[in-house]
């Protein structure tokens, strides 16, 4: 699962820039932040429905196996 690694990654670090934005009154890198933030979050949501997915989709696999 290194994709939802990355994208807790993705989220810390645009966490911390956020922080250091609003620390520093930067608001280029406050906005930047925010962006990563949300990209990290949105491809972790978007891991969780592939794996989802992937999983119904093997379970119909198995079921018309089954059935031959």
């Amino acid at each position: 699962m290194a994709n939802r690694e990355e994208d807790k990654l993705e989220q810390a670090k645009g966490n911390v820039k956020e922080t250091v934005g609003n620390a520093t009154d930067n608001k280029d890198l406050e906005k930047e932040g925010k962006a990563d933030k949300t990209s990290g979050k949105m491809n972790e949501k978007i891991d969780e429905v592939a794996d989802k997915a992937k999983g119904f989709t093997d379970k119909l696999k198995d079921k018309f196996n089954k059935d031959k």
